[in-house]
């Protein structure tokens, strides 16, 4: 299982919320930050991600930007 799955997220955003009903299908834990509330944490999206744009996926270190399903399922062994 993975320690470390995090999304930086907003309330709002479509893709956001099916990455994470996408992940909880999976039985995938993972951290889900609201950068729109966070602005330190929106900061460390950006210097990880290199935008501004959500969700951002990180994976045991490795970023995601966007719901890339077959990038995701790559990192998390799921294909």
């Amino acid at each position: 299982m993975f320690d470390m799955v995090i999304i930086y997220s907003t309330p709002t955003c479509v893709y956001c919320n099916s990455l994470k009903e996408y992940l909880t299908s999976k039985n995938i834990p993972f951290e889900d930050i609201d950068v729109s509330e966070n602005e330190k944490e929106l900061e460390k999206m950006v210097a990880i991600s290199g935008q501004m744009g959500v969700p951002v996926v990180e994976i045991e270190g490795n970023v995601v930007i966007g719901f890339d399903k077959e990038k995701i399922d790559e990192l998390l062994k799921l294909t």
